[in-house]
C-alpha cells in the first residue's frame, strides 16, 4: 500500500491587519498629575465605539458626540473632564481625525 506524501511544514499564522491610527500633535498638552500629555494616538474606530452618538454628529464634531467616542478611541485614553477642558483648537484637530476615518476609502484618496 503507497503512503500518501503529506506537507509537515507548519502553518504559519496570518498577521493581524493593523488598527489605522493618527497621531495628533496637542497645542495645549493637557496636564494628567505630573505628567504632560502632549500627543493623542487615535485608532480608526469599530461601530462599537461608535455606539450612543449619531454619526452625522461625529462627522460635524459635535462636542457631546466627540466627548462620548474619544476616550474609547484614544491612546493614552482621554477622559470627558480632559475632553470638556481641552483646549478648542486641539478638539477641532482630534474631531478632523475621527470624522477622515468616516469617510469612505474613495472620498479620502480624492481629497488626497
Amino acid at each position: 500500500m503507497a503512503e500518501q506524501a503529506t506537507d509537515t511544514q507548519p502553518e504559519v499564522p496570518a498577521e493581524l491587519p493593523r488598527q489605522q491610527t493618527e497621531t495628533v500633535e496637542l497645542d495645549s498638552p493637557i496636564q494628567r498629575g505630573k505628567t504632560p500629555i502632549t500627543e493623542i494616538h487615535v485608532r480608526k474606530p469599530k461601530s462599537g465605539a461608535l455606539r450612543g452618538v449619531a454619526l452625522t454628529d461625529v462627522l460635524q464634531m459635535d462636542v457631546a458626540a466627540l466627548t462620548k467616542v474619544l476616550p474609547r478611541i484614544t491612546e493614552p485614553a482621554l477622559t470627558e473632564a480632559e475632553i470638556r477642558d481641552m483646549d478648542p483648537a486641539d478638539l477641532v484637530q482630534l474631531g478632523g481625525v475621527v470624522a477622515g476615518f468616516l469617510l469612505p476609502r474613495k472620498a479620502r484618496e480624492s481629497n488626497d
